[in-house]
Formats: C-alpha cells, sequence, structure tokens
C-alpha cells in the first residue's frame, strides 16, 4: 500500500493584483511530493519557484486550484508547524547569539528551557556548529550563518524543510561544501525536503526529483526522477548520468522559454 504523498498541487494558480494589472505567477501546477523526497526546483527569474514554496507555507494564498500538505491546507499544516523555513539570507538577529537565535521559535512555541537547551545543542551537532553556540552571527562566514538558520529551522523537528535558494550567495567551494552538509542532514534526518535554486549542477547533486518550470506565468514543463544513489560524492558530478540529467535539465529550460 503506497502512502500519501506529503505535499500535493492540483491544477494550482496563482494571479497577483498590482498596480499595473493582474500578475499570472503559477499556472496550472500538478505535483505530488512524496514523504523523504529532496525535490529541486529551478526556472528562470519571475518563474514562480519561490512562489510555489511560499504557497506550501501558507505565506501566498493560490487563486485556483488547490494545494495539500500532510493532507491539510497550508494554514493548518503552519499552525500545525508541519515544516520548518530557511530563506535567502539567513536572517539572524545580530544582538543574539547563534543559540539565542535558534532557540527563539522554541521560545515563542513555549517549550521549557530544558527542552529549547536539549535541541538546541542537537541541532547546532547536526549542522557543524556544536562549538560556536556562544558567538554571535557577526562573528561568523556567510556559510556559518547559513548553517545556523537551517539549524533554527530544524530545531522544532518538522517533517519538512522548504529552502529558498539558500547557498545562492555564496562561493562555490563554500556552496559545494554546504550541499555534501545538507546531503549527508537529509540522510540522517530523513526529512521531505522542498528546494529553489538557479543553478543545474546543484539541482541535480542534491535532488530525488527535479522539478523544472518555465518563465511566468510559471508552469512544470518537466519532473525529472533523480537514478543518481542516494550516497553523492561531489565527484559524481562527472559522471555520464549526472550529464545526462543535466543535459536534460537545460532541455527542459529551453523549452519552458519556447511557450507562447
Amino acid at each position: 500500500m503506497t502512502s500519501k504523498p506529503v505535499i500535493t498541487a492540483s491544477h494550482l494558480d496563482l494571479t497577483f493584483e498590482t498596480n499595473d494589472g493582474p500578475v499570472q505567477a503559477l499556472r496550472d501546477v500538478n505535483l505530488e511530493i512524496e514523504k523523504g523526497d529532496f525535490v529541486s526546483f529551478i526556472g528562470p527569474s519571475g518563474c514562480g519557484k519561490t512562489t510555489f514554496l511560499r504557497t506550501i507555507a501558507a505565506l501566498e494564498t493560490p487563486t485556483g486550484g488547490e494545494i495539500t500538505v500532510n493532507g491539510m491546507t497550508p494554514e493548518e499544516a503552519r499552525k500545525a508547524r508541519a515544516y520548518g523555513y530557511v530563506f535567502q539570507a539567513a536572517g539572524l538577529y545580530p544582538w543574539r547569539t547563534i543559540a539565542g537565535n535558534i532557540r527563539l521559535p522554541l521560545e515563542i512555541m513555549g517549550f521549557t528551557k530544558a527542552e529549547q537547551k536539549k535541541r538546541v545543542d542537537k541541532v547546532l551537532e547536526l549542522v557543524d556548529l556544536g562549538t560556536f553556540g556562544k558567538k554571535f552571527p557577526w562573528q561568523l562566514s556567510g556559510g556559518m550563518q547559513q548553517r545556523a538558520s537551517i539549524a533554527r529551522a530544524l530545531a522544532f523537528d518538522a517533517d519538512i524543510l522548504l529552502m529558498d535558494e539558500p547557498f545562492g550567495a555564496l562561493d562555490e567551494i563554500v556552496r559545494d561544501h554546504l550541499n555534501e552538509e545538507l546531503l549527508k542532514l537529509w540522510a540522517r534526518t530523513g526529512k521531505t525536503i522542498g528546494f529553489v535554486t538557479h543553478s543545474i549542477p546543484e539541482a541535480v547533486y542534491l535532488s530525488t526529483k527535479i522539478v523544472v518550470m518555465s518563465p511566468r506565468p510559471g508552469r512544470i514543463t518537466d519532473v525529472i526522477e533523480s537514478p543518481l544513489p542516494k550516497e553523492r560524492p561531489l565527484d559524481i558530478r562527472d559522471s555520464p548520468e549526472f550529464l545526462e540529467i543535466a543535459h536534460r535539465v537545460r532541455e527542459g529550460l529551453r523549452a519552458g522559454h519556447a511557450y507562447d
């Protein structure tokens, strides 16, 4: 018996009303994300990748179709603490220590001080920042700040992790390292991850499923199930299998641009 998808979008539309008239950000999006999937969304700027992620998180409201998260509306899922969200910028409060930043959602949710400490210590170790809890954000590199942001999203142990281009501003060497670390983290935690990126190699390296989107209005032009093994050293990016998937993603992006 197959389990129900964790996230389901059915004929999803989203139109923003602007001063210059309506702008359709998403059109007829249909997608299922299974438990434990690592799904990357890739497409040109303004194609609706982030809008779709924000729709899952109840930060945007669809104007047509339906979306469910764990069988609930996104709003119900938000109240049930079904997901953590990692933004493009780390968004850490400079006056709080790293541990204090990670602790913030736990404080808001009313966890006891003992439980807060236990969870903060656990996620700091998970992202390899165990000795940095007492540091302030300005004392950490950009990559370390993003790891702290991921730890904050993991602190209340939601099953779903939504990540909006978290490594986009980092240099390639740091990005490669964090890609490796994120795969290890995913393997250890078994989370379902939705990940927005502009990078074809990043999407192919990280994902079990790659969702290719067209320019606005955002439509899905291809959904690629990755045949790559779960264990992925960085040099897998030189393999014929990897290059073949990357080629298909690139072709999907081109096909999206060919729409009228």
